[in-house]
């Protein structure tokens, strides 16, 4: 992200088939993210100082920008393993545990997906289950929500404990149907529930004298709170349709849930076949969205809700992404191929939070033997 966020993202996948239409597939992704991270307090005439997450150091932000946490750092190791199995000759079996850890989140998580051919094999039935159990362990202890954040290293914060828990869980039923021979489709449904603490314990929000003033409070910040459960609905549509030799992917999906939110997403790809094993995949995404019920950009002193956040992510937004792949088949069935992608993300509401502008770089290898 431009300023922002540098994220370096290693991954590996090893597939291996270990029996008649029998796989194990294994998966090692690594995350390294450095930068700043908006903290979700307002840019104000005046400068501002912030304590960092531990409580022991503070940053201070210039007049008028963006207050951004400098302290923002993270390493994230996830590792999934994923058997698929023939059950018997119309159905198949896909079962994954997978876990990821972080100096402060662990995850942990198993699921379940049986797809069944109908029809010739040209319908096929898919339902899966999925459940994790992810642990919160933030630097400095979990804050109370909308407590003040200490203005100084001498004060501590309110804090319940140093760490809390929450499940996710999803059910996803769906149908993919030949529509001839060489277009395909899929319909999904995916419900979800969300239990437990699902706060940003490093998001704050400004409080200010008035709504229509800048000037903050004597109580200058408050931790966020949102929520201690959600419930999320997604719809997905996909088309595949080959030419001669080029083939396009087209998806949409419609998501919504009880937290306020509902969004819209595009997605189109089209794989332009150039000969000689190589190929260009222009790419186009566009995403809409409705802000949460509790999202406020500021707080008005003696105004304070049961629940808010000022985390932009969960503003009325829109993010449009522009990209271009390009790959070479090599000897040996192995191919090369390299992403480059332009992402735009900019509020569609009344929170005049800044865009923020991204370069995405991807290069993959991959072989068989």
């Amino acid at each position: 992200e431009d300023a922002r966020v540098t994220a370096i993202e290693p991954v590996i996948r090893a597939r291996k088939e270990i029996g008649d239409d029998e796989y194990m597939t294994y998966r090692l992704v690594v995350d390294s993210l450095t930068g700043a991270s908006a903290n979700g307090a307002i840019p104000t005439s005046t400068p501002q100082t912030f304590t960092s997450p531990s409580g022991d150091a503070t940053y201070t932000t210039p007049a008028g920008e963006t207050p951004l946490d400098p302290t923002f750092h993270d390493t994230r190791v996830a590792l999934n393993a994923e058997w698929e199995k023939p059950l018997s000759r119309y159905l198949k079996g896909i079962f994954s545990v997978n876990a990821s850890s972080e100096f402060d989140y662990t995850s942990l998580g198993i699921s379940a997906t049986l797809a069944r051919d109908f029809n010739n094999r040209n319908t096929t039935l898919t339902s899966g289950v999925s459940y994790s159990l992810d642990t919160v362990e933030p630097v400095g202890g979990i804050p109370d929500g909308l407590t003040a954040m200490p203005t100084t290293t001498a004060v501590n914060k309110a804090s319940p404990g140093g760490s809390d828990d929450k499940t996710v869980a999803d059910l996803l039923i769906g149908v993919t149907q030949v529509i001839d021979r060489r277009t395909l489709m899929q319909f999904n449904y995916t419900y979800g529930m969300d239990d437990g603490y699902l706060t940003d314990p490093y998001k704050i929000l400004s409080v200010v004298i008035d709504p229509s003033s800048d000037t903050l409070a004597g109580t200058p910040y408050l931790y966020e709170k949102r929520p201690d459960s959600r419930t999320r609905n997604a719809l997905y549509w996909k088309t595949v349709h080959q030419f001669s030799e080029d083939v396009v992917n087209f998806s949409y999906r419609y998501y919504w849930d009880d937290w306020g939110i509902s969004s819209h997403t595009f997605d189109a790809r089209y794989r332009y076949e150039m000969g000689g094993g190589h190929y260009l995949m222009p790419h186009a995404r566009y995403y809409l969205q409705d802000k949460a019920d509790f999202y406020y950009y500021k707080l008005t002193d003696g105004d304070i809700p049961q629940y808010a956040s000022a985390d932009y992510r969960l503003a009325d937004l829109s993010t449009t992404t522009l990209g271009l792949k390009y790959g070479i088949e090599l000897a040996n069935d192995s191919e090369l191929s390299i992403r480059a992608e332009l992402m735009k993300q900019q509020s569609e509401g009344d929170a005049p939070f800044p865009d923020v502008d991204a370069v995405i770089l991807q290069l993959n290898y991959s072989f068989l033997f």
